[in-house]
């Protein structure tokens, strides 16, 4: 089997210090590092030079979909505890009401407990608040019915808490409300379940420096949720399927990467998700057009991009799909080496971490 094939060539030492456990004390103070396709060759920089990195004209497309607090906990009626994030996107899911105005509609989530909770059993987060276990999956994720009365989002928002990664050692608090939330998240975007973290760095300074420089700015949607997250376990890659995650490209932003196209400025995905949603697009279509609908695009090496230029992307967990991704914009050997020398230099890992612009 090739390197690039195997799981385990996707792999890399990582000292738990390195992972970010809280965000840098303003967006901006990131660490960035360039990695140049053709060469390999790295540079390290702050996050707030990436408008002087990019070339004039960059078009920027970034993810502008909102992480909303997905991670509820709630009772079995023993008493036992269980915790539940839900992974069905809020604008995907296509409730029912009964006379009595309580919506019910079918969703998928992980349930953790100390004994999982059977099909059948009622898990209570709040008044007129539960879910119902349908069915159980692989890997903890079950299929439930859930119901509630009111605007789930708002009682999602008052009950239940941002869905930290588990690599992050601590409890989500008030402070994560904002930190793990990109400032162009659209409130009528509400959905994920992770952040678009390459996104996390930026700020209105940043913003209007990059306006500044000429660059444009577009947006996709991905509801980030499991297909963004979940492991790769096959030991041959090609053998992994990628999870549905639903994608809107609007006719805008289309448009405006047709134009960049036409006119030879560099499509800089800002992050793997947005990566995703145009690359996704243009598989399902066949060109550059407005798109929604599912994709299941999984991105590895031997993929030729047809509209990703440039990558804004963080640190990626080893023998990740995301880690993967990367490498097959730059190479394998090649984002590993970044990897090694990113470690030599104190960067942080993963989402609250730094940032690295392959272009």
């Amino acid at each position: 089997m090739h390197p690039d094939h195997a799981l385990a060539s996707y792999t890399y030492e990582l000292p738990e210090e390195n992972i970010a456990q809280t965000p840098a004390q303003r967006r901006q103070d990131s660490k960035l590092m360039t990695v140049n396709r053709e060469s390999g060759a790295t540079g390290i920089h702050g996050f707030s030079a990436l408008p002087e990195l990019l070339p004039k004209g960059a078009l920027l497309v970034a993810n502008n979909s909102k992480v909303i607090p997905a991670r509820l906990f709630g009772t079995k009626p023993t008493g036992g505890r269980v915790e539940f994030l839900l992974l069905t996107p809020l604008p995907l899911l296509e409730p029912i009401q009964d006379a009595d105005g309580l919506h019910m509609a079918e969703a998928w989530g992980l349930l953790r407990a100390s004994k999982a909770p059977k099909p059948g059993q009622i898990i209570t987060f709040g008044p007129e608040f539960f879910v119902r276990v349908l069915e159980r999956g692989a890997f903890g994720r079950s299929r439930v019915s859930l119901f509630w009365r009111g605007n789930l989002k708002e009682r999602m928002e008052s009950l239940g808490s941002m869905p930290l990664p588990p690599y992050i050692r601590r409890e989500a608090d008030q402070s994560d409300m904002a930190r793990y939330q990109t400032v162009y998240a659209k409130d009528d975007k509400a959905g994920s379940v992770a952040a678009p973290t390459a996104g996390l760095h930026f700020t209105p300074a940043v913003r209007t420096a990059l306006q500044e420089r000429g660059c444009e700015w577009a947006e996709v949607t991905l509801y980030v949720g499991y297909g963004t997250f979940s492991p790769v376990r096959e030991p041959d890659i090609r053998d992994h399927v990628m999870h549905e995650e639903y994608i809107e490209v609007p006719r805008e932003t289309a448009e405006a990467v047709q134009r960049a196209k036409d006119q030879g400025r560099p499509v800089v995905a800002v992050g793997t998700t947005s990566a995703r949603s145009l690359e996704g697009m243009h598989r399902a279509l066949g060109h550059i057009g407005p798109y929604k609908g599912m994709t299941d695009i999984f991105i590895k090496p031997g993929y030729t991009f047809q509209v990703v230029d440039n990558l804004l992307t963080n640190f990626h967990l080893p023998e990740s799909s995301l880690l993967i991704m990367v490498s097959a914009l730059v190479g394998r050997e090649a984002i590993l080496n970044a990897y090694s020398e990113a470690l030599r230099n104190d960067f942080r890992f993963f989402s609250y971490g730094d940032a690295m612009l392959i272009s």
